[in-house]
């Protein structure tokens, strides 16, 4: 049984998205998902410097979408595995209330004992850590999987997996 720890934003919840949709909500500009790869995160949109303030806003973490295929390979990972969802919770006010709750609605079946809100992630002890951030992943002792997203699509260095259904072939035990 391998310790897995699963980075929450852009790894189970898709922060990308959310961007797109709360800037067309405000700006009523749509920006295609793609012109954002390989451009820091909260960049690349039309009016420079905004989006990084949704981070701030409530309701922000509370209404991200849910990462495709991620609560039925997650789910079979914990009944495989020792889960962990681990998140940097810290630096917005209202991001670590809001994060419990949309793990709670979307993944019940993780216990709050499995849950660890924290600064930086290099306290982190585990077999796996699946995260987007290569900040996250430099510190890590164990193996760590680079979850794609728009803003690591230039990174080279770290195995990358692109979809819940390459984590479950990876991880799950028949696969």
């Amino acid at each position: 049984m391998a310790r897995i720890a699963i980075d929450m934003d852009g790894v189970m919840a898709d922060t990308t998205q959310q961007y797109i949709d709360w800037y067309a909500a405000r700006y009523g500009v749509q920006v295609d998902k793609t012109s954002l790869n390989g451009k820091p995160e909260t960049t690349g949109f039309p009016l420079d410097g905004v989006v990084r303030q949704f981070l701030y806003t409530p309701g922000f973490f509370r209404t991200k979408p849910v990462i495709p295929g991620s609560q039925e390979v997650i789910k079979a990972l914990n009944e495989q595995h020792e889960v962990y969802i681990v998140s940097a919770a810290m630096e917005f006010p209202q991001s670590l209330s809001e994060k419990l709750a949309w793990l709670q609605d979307h993944f019940p079946f993780i216990g709050w004992q499995q849950i660890v809100f924290c600064g930086h992630k290099r306290i982190v002890d585990a077999d796996y850590m699946i995260d987007d951030h290569v900040k996250n992943l430099s510190t890590f002792k164990g193996e760590p999987l680079l979850f794609t997203a728009p803003h690591n699509m230039n990174v080279q260095e770290y195995k990358r997996v692109n979809t819940w259904e390459e984590v479950g072939a990876l991880l799950l035990a028949g696969n």
